[in-house]
């Protein structure tokens, strides 16, 4: 099977999963997922599961890379600050939605090989960063959107304080142990409102830089 067959199944199964913004299914059908897969699992590219990639992180299943921006609602103006570049991939999805996406990821080899992807695909709206991801960017802040993809257990006060004013912060919490679950968090002149989405599992988000103690 080729790989646009697999990626039109997976649009198809997307669908069928209730995702319904055309915008964010044609942003995902946009990105080959198979540049963002380690080689030993390139067959399962366009399986709807995470896949483990360097450092002991994932690259998430398409579905809830697809739920997760549909929560974003980003629009063509948007500047979008993703915290935990990962493979790359979710970051891929945004900039076609996206006028800017700004990207953090803690580590080194990840965002590297990251960024060879995005310039071989010619994604020049992505700006990346090596840092603490708790502490967001602030030299670009604010941000109409940010995304987390990793579990902290609350809401990184820098995370609230770089969102603009009619933002929205989509990111997993995990509150209690073993139990992550998926917020939207919205920005207005009466404070933050939060709305639950559902239940998830990613990787934690850590402070800090790998080695430092």
């Amino acid at each position: 099977m080729t790989e646009d067959r697999r990626r039109l199944l997976l649009l198809q199964s997307l669908r069928e999963q209730g995702i319904i913004d055309e915008r964010v299914l044609e942003a995902v059908g946009n990105v080959p997922r198979e540049a963002f897969v380690e080689t030993p699992f390139s067959d399962q590219a366009y399986a709807d599961q995470a896949l483990p990639i360097s450092c002991g992180q994932t690259i998430s299943q398409p579905y809830i890379v697809a739920l997760m921006t549909e929560a974003l609602k980003v629009e063509p103006s948007h500047r979008v600050l993703e915290v935990g570049t990962g493979s790359g991939y979710q970051a891929a999805v945004l900039s076609h939605l996206a006028r800017h996406v700004y990207t953090i990821e803690r580590y080194a080899t990840l965002a590297g090989t990251a960024g060879e992807r995005f310039r071989r695909l010619g994604l020049g709206n992505i700006t990346q960063q090596v840092g603490d991801g708790t502490l967001g960017m602030p030299d670009f802040a604010p941000f109409d959107r940010i995304m987390v993809t990793a579990a902290a257990r609350e809401v990184p006060q820098a995370h609230l304080d770089q969102l603009a004013m009619g933002g929205i912060l989509v990111l997993p919490v995990e509150e209690r142990p073993g139990r992550q679950d998926l917020w939207r968090i919205t920005r207005d002149a009466q404070g933050f409102s939060r709305e639950h989405l559902l239940a998830v599992r990613f990787v934690p988000l850590v402070e800090g830089l790998p080695g430092e103690g």
